[in-house]
């Protein structure tokens, strides 16, 4: 038997199929991943301007540099991202060897995701939610070299010493050889690599695409 369903008005006087009638999700996320301020400040425009142009810069830098060298480990943001990796494994501690050994790169991961969420949902700062966008891109990026040294461990970690030198210190030879994909670790690497790289771009997109609309909401000086 198949069943019925009604469409008499309920209680409050509406269709029960009117759910279909609310507003589209994808639609409501974008209306909120893409808002700006009625107004904009010039100042405020100008000065976010300089900042997109300093980051697309910077962004194009790590873009190109090859994760096979480590040129990225050799960066001021390589440092940034240390302190939540390492942080990282200490929050995550409490799930057990295998997550806390992958909570280095979690870590490192989270605090440009919580940011991001932070500017969108609480500021409302779409520009600088993407500038958050770049900084998870780069992270992700800055993971590539270490994820591919996992069957070499020819880095230097911090103490100053290698992963061969210390047997059980370097976090993706453990996560790899755990999940018996240590032959794979080039191609995990290459993965991190081209998905922070696309990161960046969209942060690029996203950006520039609120600069424009800002720009068309920009407070004009009366002459």
């Amino acid at each position: 038997m198949k069943k019925q369903f009604s469409t008499a008005p309920s209680e409050s006087g509406k269709s029960i199929l009117s759910a279909t009638d609310d507003p589209d999700l994808i639609q409501t996320i974008l209306a909120g991943l893409f808002f700006v301020e009625p107004k904009t400040n010039p100042v405020y425009f100008y000065g976010r301007t300089l900042v997109y142009v300093i980051f697309l810069f910077w962004g194009w830098q790590f873009i190109l540099m090859d994760f096979t060298s480590n040129e990225i480990g050799e960066s001021f943001m390589h440092n940034v991202n240390l302190v939540f990796h390492e942080a990282g494994h200490i929050l995550f501690r409490p799930f057990g060897w295998f997550i806390t050994i992958l909570g280095g790169t979690l870590g490192q991961l989270l605090m440009p995701v919580i940011v991001i969420l932070t500017l969108i949902l609480k500021e409302r700062n779409n520009f600088a939610a993407s500038i958050g966008l770049w900084w998870l891109g780069q992270s992700l990026m800055d993971c590539a070299p270490y994820i591919n040294d996992a069957r070499e461990q020819q880095l230097i970690l911090l103490g100053g010493h290698t992963g061969r030198d210390a047997p059980g210190y370097h976090d993706w030879n453990n996560i790899l050889v755990w999940l018996d994909q240590l032959e794979n670790a080039g191609a995990y690497a290459n993965m991190a690599d081209i998905t922070g790289t696309l990161l960046m771009i969209c942060a690029f997109a996203w950006g520039g695409y609120i600069l424009y609309r800002q720009y068309r909401n920009m407070q004009r000086i009366p002459v």
